[in-house]
């Protein structure tokens, strides 16, 4: 039976998450995103929850003291007590917070639920081998720190009752070294499913500040549900303008260039590294490519799609094109993408993003299928 304290505790937590299911939506909205702790978990904050407590009626408030005195006297008489206070009241209530802390499966679960994914089907027969020991049978020998004391004492106690020395009234079990167990490893391959994550982003003019933090907001997301899918998983960051080159994550988010768009840049960029660094029969691939839909040009565009059919798609899982609106962008680039591949592709996924609260519905576009 489970302590009362650990029921409590489980259904605090249940209260919590649906809280924060209930205004996922807004939070992710409001560009907020969970801060990761190095421990595996997130910390998220969220407005407190208040206990349940006793509150007086109209006719309960207490009733009035007796006695000498005046409003403003001191209760115990002591100089300088019951004088009105300095500065002014504030308005409204404070701010009560929550941090709570929730596992990258926790937090995936909630976004699940809320958009409703299906679990991803890995791409093709798997790939990074790797042993695990698992201590699943009893030994004879081992170190003391792996000692099984409940098999143990049964050794024991079945010798002393075969060799009659064991006293029902006296029911005393002293283990000799014959009788001691121990935990034993068995060394267990196991085929675990590994990803790889290639974000391409227009860092161009055209995309601003608000489109990046957009893109960021979205690739968290992103980025928590593939890894809580696959075992091992790989991000990598290119920008570009009229030329590309890849990045750590600081840069990606904070890099603004002035120069034209060539899309295509970012691509071949792309096209490299999966030749070079991933094997489509290994990994599991996913390109994703975030622009406000600029492009320079028609010819440009017609290359874009020509590595996109020969050399990302056959290789990928699923390739995914997210346009941000932006003031300054045509949005172009979406129309020739939707004029090639439209809805009859389920290897190329489109999506708009028009503003923040739209960026939990990409997210559905975009692993809603389960590629």
């Amino acid at each position: 039976m489970d302590h009362p304290i650990k029921r409590d505790h489980s259904r605090f937590r249940k209260i919590v998450k649906g809280r924060i299911r209930d205004n996922l939506r807004k939070y992710v909205s409001a560009g907020e995103m969970p801060l990761p702790k190095g421990d595996g978990t997130f910390k998220i904050p969220m407005p407190s929850i208040d206990i349940p407590r006793f509150k007086f009626g109209d006719r309960q408030q207490g009733g009035q003291g007796q006695g000498d005195g005046q409003p403003g006297d001191p209760v115990d008489g002591q100089p300088g007590e019951g004088q009105p206070g300095q500065g002014e009241a504030g308005e409204g209530e404070g701010n009560k917070e929550l941090e709570v802390d929730l596992s990258l499966d926790e937090l995936a679960s909630i976004l699940g639920d809320e958009l409703e994914l299906p679990n991803i089907e890995p791409k093709g027969k798997k790939t990074l081998e790797s042993t695990t020991d698992k201590y699943s049978s009893i030994g004879n020998v081992g170190p003391d720190a792996l000692k099984h004391y409940k098999r143990s004492y049964k050794e024991a106690l079945k010798r002393q009752i075969s060799l009659g020395t064991y006293d029902p009234k006296n029911p005393t079990i002293i283990p000799i070294k014959s009788d001691m167990r121990y935990r034993s490893s068995n060394t267990v391959v196991e085929f675990e499913n590994s990803a790889v994550v290639i974000y391409m982003m227009d860092v161009s003019g055209s995309m601003g500040d608000e489109q990046k933090e957009i893109v960021r907001t979205e690739s968290f997301w992103i980025n928590l549900w593939l890894k809580s899918q696959y075992k091992d998983i790989e991000i990598r960051y290119i920008i570009h303008d009229a030329t590309a080159k890849e990045v750590d994550e600081h840069t990606f988010f904070r890099t603004r260039e002035s120069g034209g768009t060539l899309i295509s840049s970012a691509f071949k960029l792309c096209r490299d590294i999966i030749n070079s660094d991933y094997n489509s029969s290994e990994w599991n691939i996913y390109p994703f490519h975030f622009s406000d839909g600029d492009n320079w040009s028609t010819d440009d565009t017609k290359l874009c799609l020509d590595i996109l059919d020969n050399d990302i798609i056959p290789q990928s899982n699923v390739f995914c094109y997210g346009q941000v609106e932006s003031r300054y962008g045509s949005g172009q680039f979406y129309k020739d993408l939707n004029a090639k591949y439209g809805e009859k592709s389920d290897d190329v996924i489109l999506s708009k993003i028009k503003n923040k609260d739209a960026i939990l519905d990409s997210i559905k576009d975009f692993l809603g299928k389960g590629k």
